[in-house]
Parts: structure tokens; sequence; C-alpha cells
């Protein structure tokens, strides 16, 4: 983990916040949009395609754009803006699992169907960096896989792009850190956080998982940020990595 400042006095809790969704078309981007919205919460939800069910909930904004190329990120930035403002939260849910066939079977289909999950948290965490970093409780998080600590041949790009995906998070997680220094590089109060979710697959934890990342907002940046924490069903298990 990260060395850590000072905590923030940030007020607490989702509502209010303004979160986006960054490939919400999932059954996890459906369930969070449905919780953070319930909760209060200012949720846009963006995916190449329409989500009407997502549009009828509560507190939920759609936004369609592909979040793969930069152009399109850079727009959908500036439509935030002007809808809701600067926002506090960036869930990329850009995601999919392809495997099997050992180590032959990782082709570059396989790669080039698994690597904009990748492409989308680069881009969106990069675009929405000013706004995280000027909030009191700027937040990132990442669903990741438990296959980054036992890797497995038939699983090795989906692995690899996840890995990667933890890395850039942690570096989030050190950029929070070094936002939170004064001038002269002392540590100050530390308000944003990125950290990872680990699970062994997403189906049947929707719930657990909206639910943690609902809580993010509970605890101060200090406690979160740059851990990894592994959910394998009601209660997780907390390490920082």
């Amino acid at each position: 983990m990260p060395e850590q400042p000072y905590r923030s006095d940030a007020r607490a809790g989702v509502a209010g916040r303004t979160i986006v969704l960054a490939g919400a078309s999932s059954a996890l981007g459906a369930r969070l949009a449905q919780v953070l919205g319930g909760a209060g919460a200012r949720v846009l939800a963006v995916a190449r395609r329409e989500m009407p069910d997502l549009a009828a909930l509560d507190g939920v904004t759609t936004l369609r754009a592909d979040l793969t190329d930069p152009d399109a990120v850079a727009r959908l930035v500036g439509e935030v803006h002007d809808a809701v403002g600067p926002v506090d939260g960036v869930l990329p849910l850009v995601g999919g699992w392809r495997g099997g066939g050992g180590v032959p079977g990782q082709t570059p289909d396989v790669h080039d169907a698994l690597a904009p999950a990748f492409t989308a948290l680069r881009l969106t965490t990069t675009a929405f960096w000013e706004d995280l970093v000027a909030s009191d409780a700027g937040r990132v998080a990442i669903a990741s896989s438990t296959s980054v600590a036992a890797p497995r041949a038939g699983s090795a790009t989906y692995g690899a792009l996840k890995a990667a995906a933890e890395h850039w998070t942690g570096a989030l997680a050190h950029g929070f850190t070094l936002a939170a220094r004064t001038d002269d590089g002392e540590a100050a109060a530390l308000r944003g956080a990125a950290v990872v979710l680990r699970v062994k697959a997403v189906a049947g934890l929707e719930d657990v998982l909206a639910a943690r990342v609902a809580a993010l907002w509970d605890s101060p940046a200090a406690d979160l940020n740059g851990s990894t924490t592994t959910i394998t069903g009601t209660t997780p298990n907390a390490a920082g990595e």
C-alpha cells in the first residue's frame, strides 16, 4: 500500500456524490446504478448502447460513448461537466472473459477481445483525474480477478490484463497520495482513494460488490487507498498490497 498522509475530515457518505459508471451495461453496472442512485448519488451510467432500464432509475443518467476512443472519452467529460459538473468517483466496469486452450490458446484474438477493458480504465481515469483529486472524497474502484494471484495457462491473457489494471489502479493510489502533499512536500489530508476488489467471478456477487462500492464513501481515504480486497461472499478479505 502506498505511503499514506493524514486522514481527511471530508464528509462521509455516498449521497450527493457524482459517480461515473464506465461500461454500465453489465449486470454489475445495473446493480451499482440501482444501489448508488437509491442511496442518493448522482450516477452517470455510460456504455456503447442504450440502457433504458437504467435510465428509468432514480438518480441515474445514461450516456453513450466508446470508452476505448480518446476523443469520445474527451467528449464524455464535457457532457458530464455540462450536465452535472465535476465527479467524485469513476468505476470502470468494461470487462469480459475469454480463455482456455492452455498457452497455445492465448491468441491475438483473445488479447484483442480483452484489451479494451484496460484501455477504458486508462482513458476514463486519466480524463477525470483532475475532478478526482479536486474532490473531497474522490474514489476509483475496479473489479479484478483472483487469477492475478494464481496464474493459469488457460487464463494467461485475462490474468495479465487484470494484473495490468491492478498496477494502474495502484499508480492512481500513489497519485492520490502525491496530490495530498503540500507545496513543501509534507503529507496533508488524504482525500482520494483507489482500490481493487478481487473476485473469482462477478456473477452472483453483484449485490456484495455494489454494497462494497457504495461504502467506499463511508470510510476515510487513508483506510482505503491502495488496498486490495478479495471478496468470496458476504465477508471480504482485505489486504494492502
